[in-house]
């Protein structure tokens, strides 16, 4: 357990480790390619040397430095594993890479924790198969582990019946080029958390495969192709840069993250403008989003069905706002590391604060903080909540962060960079 010091107000320039959502994409694209590519400034974290590992399990070299990794693509040949793929509560990487093995020959099992043998995944099944995939969820739940009697992907066309996951779309866009035909995919119903899926498609077209579609990312047409090995520069986690953000929001200081550039390919950036909406000031400085925070916050409605990540950052800044905040089109939250939505509310209402769940709502009741207090914070196991209720603790006395471990997932040096605003 940690126990946040308060501090007056914070004043800082700080670099956040590279984007975990970004380092993930390239390594899929890297470890397809034909040849040898360079990733600089990619994240390295428990969720990432997860993927890494897997990839080498299939017989792809991956060269992990300190500043940048080497990663030998192997044209789309995969080596089959003699052991399960484990890939703890890694739902990208689950998702990922059930598609992945897919292209390989022969038997491949995946698997988890008992958190992740609870995550659905059922539609991604469902959208491989009619790509001609033998894929079975061992236990017939819907959700890992996944047992594939792999022979490579048909392509045609396929369905996936509904968009509640970026992650299934973008699963199956990273492996379509590599299908014995070229491949079409339709999406049933809204595509929530778009700018992952366009975040899928630029890192694609950098690695030499461009894909059609519509607006809405409901309909692709994936030719087929190899990716091409490249030299790929991954910018700055801007899930990870909101904890500094919010920080400078609800001390009324400043911070600027430095390496999460404008524009970004990241939606999460977009909670600087939200912020800017409660009140605050934001400024681009240098390579970098500058946040300056103002003593009086207001509250605000806001559709979060894009960026999902930030939500519980942006459910602690409210508690600090003035007026109701009302997140909505957030349902999606349930299914993460732990159920957010229900989380963080059940951990507000532990500090103080007045809060309203519904199905795929929230509702925050902010008078400025003067209702909050001191408390411990359970995390779930999930490095989002101890990072967003770490925020808390810069204005109230006596927040605690039970579990705070759970950071190593996606910023295992956050601690270390949170100390340094006081």
């Amino acid at each position: 357990m940690i126990e946040i010091k308060p501090v007056s107000k914070v004043d800082a320039t700080v670099v956040v480790p590279g984007s975990k959502s970004l380092t993930q994409r390239a390594l899929i694209a890297a470890a397809l390619a034909d040849g040898t590519s360079k990733l600089i400034g990619p994240l390295a974290s428990e969720d990432t040397s997860y993927t890494s590992k897997a990839l080498e399990q299939m017989g792809i070299l991956v060269e992990r430095g300190e500043d940048s990794w080497v990663v030998h693509g192997s044209g789309g040949k995969l080596v089959t594993p003699e052991e399960d793929i484990f890939l703890g509560n890694n739902g990208t990487a689950t998702r990922f890479l059930t598609s992945v093995t897919a292209l390989g020959q022969g038997d491949f099992r995946i698997d988890g924790e008992e958190r992740m043998q609870e995550r659905p995944i059922g539609p991604l099944m469902e959208a491989l198969q009619g790509w001609g995939v033998d894929i079975a969820s061992v236990n017939g739940t819907g959700c890992p582990p996944l047992h594939l009697k792999s022979k490579g992907i048909t392509g045609g066309a396929t369905i996936l019946p509904e968009g509640k996951s970026s992650q299934y779309v973008s699963s199956l866009l990273l492996v379509a080029p590599y299908a014995a035909q070229p491949a079409t995919l339709e999406v049933n119903g809204e595509v929530l958390s778009k700018p992952y899926v366009a975040m899928t498609l630029s890192v694609m077209s950098d690695f030499g495969v461009s894909v059609e579609c519509n607006e809405a990312f409901t309909s692709f047409t994936i030719p087929q192709g190899c990716y091409r090995a490249m030299e790929y520069e991954i910018e700055g986690d801007a899930s990870n840069a909101s904890y500094f953000w919010a920080a400078a929001a609800i001390t009324g200081g400043r911070v600027t993250v430095a390496n999460v550039p404008v524009p970004s390919l990241q939606g999460d950036a977009d909670l600087a403008p939200l912020l800017a909406r409660m009140g605050c000031e934001i400024s681009l400085d240098g390579g970098g989003i500058t946040l300056r925070g103002r003593d009086h916050l207001d509250g605000i409605t806001v559709d979060m069905g894009n960026m999902p990540d930030v939500v519980p950052t942006l459910a602690v800044v409210a508690a600090f706002a003035h007026g109701k905040t009302v997140i909505t089109n957030i349902a999606h939250l349930r299914i993460k590391e732990c159920d957010r939505l229900s989380a963080t509310l059940t951990e507000l209402t532990k500090m103080g604060a007045r809060v309203e769940e519904g199905d795929d709502f929230m509702v925050i009741h902010g008078d400025g903080g003067a209702c909050l207090h001191g408390a411990e914070i359970e995390t779930y196991n999930d490095h989002r909540m101890a990072m967003s209720f770490a925020v808390a603790g810069l204005r109230v006395p006596g927040v605690k962060i039970r579990g705070e471990n759970c950071v190593a997932k996606s910023f295992p040096t956050f601690w270390e960079c949170f100390g340094e605003l006081g």
